[in-house]
Parts: structure tokens; sequence; C-alpha cells
């Protein structure tokens, strides 16, 4: 008998395959897809020799990441952190700037600056203790309660109308307001607020960074040290219930909660399964690869460098933006994301071509191609950005959930981001790693603390499961 089988290989299954192997414990690994890595793939998805990250691109909770730290990411995997971590484009061709360097960031905010010091310098000065806060689970005593506190206020601050009371000008709200969508929610909530500055604070502390050659590269990285410590892994693998695998000690499961449900079937109590059942989702992506002739032309010079630039207009724009979303609507001008990493890796693209990589929020399993309101978005601020497109490929959100069964919807936060389901997920518990039947645990972004390629999902159920069934409590990458 194997002693632990990990059901699906995205960043989270892998670490905790990582912390069981390295336990000593023989681990297998079980993905349905031909390649490994979930949300962590690059594909050629244009045209030969353009490389796209699937899913995640720029990974600054990856630099962060206690998990990360002490597995030595960026020991194994050379990573690139622009100076400017994310821009924000203006119609009138200014652009809000988030150096890395806090100072250059105030100092071209203008009258803005001083208040966007005032807001950032005190997390970035306890970043380890607003990520240890942040990267655990909501009901445990955080172990900085002064970082805590600190954090809390400002979210609260910024999860209200009152968020742009310490503004006076347009780019620092929008600044903000760019960030703070990449919860997928409505806005102004305490969730996009607290998502907005935790990523802002990153953005100035460790900064934003990727991975040379591609997302892959971290996935890459795991199965390696997988491998290395005895692991196994089999691709093209389905798994629809324990009949589908051998005996093992342990099982985790990289998945959704649906999937818990309908593989623990009768095993799980009603009651449990009555709560997965109420397990909200929220909105989806639909998503635009391009491979271009050249870089975009963005009309502020400075926002081409940026690791992620993010495309909208104004914080007011943005907000009704998302919330349409959120009311099931698909808005005209769109929330844009965008990333164009072959700038920094050369590795993306042929010599002297580009990769870039966009998505907007959709309703949940939308059927409409964003290409289209991408492209005008882009153009926008980036005028003759059509003349420099060779090809496009773009996935619905209907098509990012058949892609990845874990994106149910085309949702790719594991579920909806608010702050009663990040206590809620997917049940309330000290333990939501655990489930009631014996050696199953949940390991997804489903569990906390969330979602982002972190790692830390894994890790967490990995150590519990070794405390639980084999009595290991001084475990590796502690």
């Amino acid at each position: 008998m194997i002693d632990a089988t990990v059901v699906g290989s995205g960043p989270n299954g892998l670490a905790a395959a990582v912390t069981l192997a390295r336990a000593g414990l023989s681990v297998r690994v079980l993905e349905k897809a031909p390649t490994i890595g979930g949300g962590t793939r690059t594909l050629e998805l244009t045209l030969p020799g353009f490389r796209h990250d699937v899913c995640s691109a720029v990974h600054p909770a990856a630099i962060a990441s206690p998990f990360f730290r002490a597995f030595g990411l960026t020991d194994k995997v050379p990573f690139i952190v622009p100076e400017i971590s994310y821009a924000h484009p203006l119609d009138n061709g200014e652009a809000g700037i988030a150096w890395r360097d806090l100072d250059r960031t105030v100092d071209g905010l203008g009258i803005d600056g001083r208040a966007w010091r005032s807001l950032f310098a005190p997390l970035v000065e306890r970043v380890a203790a607003v990520t240890a806060f942040t990267g655990n689970q909501l009901l445990r005593m955080p172990d900085s309660i002064p970082a805590a506190i600190l954090y809390g206020l400002r979210v609260l601050e910024h999860g209200s109308p009152l968020g742009n009371a310490r503004f006076r000008e347009a780019a620092a709200p929008a600044l903000l307001a760019g960030v703070a969508a990449h919860a997928i929610g409505r806005m102004p909530s305490l969730a996009a607020g607290g998502a907005g500055l935790l990523l802002g604070t990153h953005g100035h502390a460790g900064g934003w960074g990727y991975p040379v050659g591609g997302s892959q590269a971290i996935a890459d990285a795991l199965a390696a040290d997988l491998l290395a410590h005895g692991g196994t892994i089999e691709v093209n693998t389905e798994v629809t219930s324990p009949g589908d695998l051998e005996p093992s000690r342990v099982t985790l499961l990289d998945t959704s909660p649906e999937f818990l449900a309908h593989f623990g079937g009768d095993r799980l109590p009603a009651r449990y399964r009555r709560a997965l059942s109420r397990y909200r989702r929220g909105a989806g992506i639909a998503k635009v690869d391009f491979a271009l002739s050249a870089p975009v032309p963005w009309t502020n010079e400075l926002v081409r460098t940026a690791a992620t630039v993010h495309l909208g207009g104004t914080r007011e724009e943005i907000a009704r933006s998302e919330n349409a979303v959120q009311a099931g609507a698909h808005p005209d001008n769109p929330y844009v994301l965008v990333t164009q990493p072959s700038i920094h890796d050369s590795t993306r693209a042929p010599e002297g071509k580009h990769t870039l990589w966009a998505y907007i929020h959709v309703p949940r399993n939308s059927t409409v191609d964003p290409t289209e309101m991408v492209i005008n978005q882009i153009e926008r601020f980036a005028p003759g950005f059509r003349d420099v497109i060779l090809a496009s490929a773009s996935r619905t959100a209907r098509d990012v959930a058949a892609f990845n069964p874990n994106d149910v919807g085309g949702e790719m936060s594991g579920g909806e981001v608010t702050l009663a389901q990040l206590i809620k997920r997917p049940v309330v518990g000290i333990t939501p790693w655990r489930t009631p039947v014996e050696g199953l645990y949940l390991c997804s972004a489903a569990t906390p603390p969330g979602p982002a390629v972190h790692g830390m999902n894994g890790w967490y159920a990995a150590r519990l499961a070794l405390a639980d069934r084999f009595g290991i409590r001084d475990t590796p990458l502690r």
C-alpha cells in the first residue's frame, strides 16, 4: 500500500506531494490532463514559438509565500522582477505607476504621494507579519496582533466607500482599484480592499515577478523535487471515485468542493455534504492570448515595462464594470488585466516578437468571446495595437472550465472571494483541510488561505495529514 495519493497536479497538489515525500512517505500524484501544473501551465496557444501562460502569469504570492521560501523556489527557478510592479493608464496619457521602490512611486503620484506612503509604508515594513496573517486561516490567532490590526483597519477603510478619502487626484485611486479588482468581486468590498492592499504591499516589498520560461517552471520545479524524493506522477489519469485509486493511507484532493462531494459520496455525512452544496462560486474569466510583431504601443512609455497592466479607466469606471459582472452582465468597457512577459523574458517568443496575455471578468459560464472587447480596451490606451497582432487565441468562461475542471463555470479563484467565504472555505472549522472521511483531505484553493500560486493550501493539508495519520509533526519545509 502506498502512503499518499494526491489527485491533481496544480501548485497546491504538488506542494502537498513535495511536503509528504520529503517526510519520507511514498507519494503518487495523479493528473487528468496530459501535462502537469493546473493553473501553472505554459503552452503554445497562438503560433509556434510563442509561449503563453494558460492561467496565472505574474506571481507576487509565490515570491512572498512561506512555503515557497522554505522550498527555495527562487533558488531553483530564475525569476524576473521588473522595477514596475503594476501600472494603470488613464485616458489623458498619464498613468499611475506602482514602482517596487515605494519612494519612487510616491514621487510620481504628486499631491497624493504622501497619502500613498502613509497607506503602504507601515504594511511594507511589516510585510512578513502581514503575509503570515493573510496566508493563514482567519479563525486562528495571528502571529503578530499589531500587524493584523494595522492591516485590518486599512481593509475596513479601502473596502468601503471611504476608500477614496485619502486621495485628491485620479491616478492613486485608479491604481488601488486596478489591484483590488484581482479579487473578482463587488467593489467596494472588504475582500476586494484586502486583496488590493495585500498585492499592493507585495508590489513594494518583494515585487511582482514571474519565472523565466513561464509559470510551467514553477510546476516543473515542484515535480522535479517530488521525483528526487521518490514520488511518482501519472498524467492522462482521470479519477472520479475512490475505486479509481489503488489503496493508500491518505488521499489529498487538489480539486473543487464539487468533486469532493461526488468523490466522497455517502461516506461523507449528510450535514457535511449540505455544507459543500452551499459553497458559493464567483464570476468567471474570459481570456485572450496574442502573438505580436512588436511591443504594445502604450501611449505612456512607462507602462511598457510593468509586470502587470490594469485597464479600465478611473476607480469609478472599474467599480461599475466589476459590479455589472456581479449582476450578471457583460460590461461594454471591461476591466482588463494584461501582462507582456516577453518584454523582459526573451524565451517567450521568437526574436523580435512578443506575447501578450489578457483576461476580463464575465458572468459564470459565459460563452462570450472576449477578443474584441480586450482589443478595444487596449487600443484605448495604446492606439495602433491592432496593427501589431499576428494571431490570437481566446477562451470563453465555459472554455476555461472545460480546460481545467477546478475552474467551475470559468471561475479561477476556487470559490467566491468574500470575507464570509474566507472563513468558510469550504466549511467553517479550525482544520477545514480535513474531511469527515478518515484519511481524506482537501488541499485546493477552496481551502484556506484561498487563491493564488503560493502552495500554502497544499502545505497546510499535507502537514495536517502527516500529524493525523503518521504522527509526524516536525515536518520538512517548516
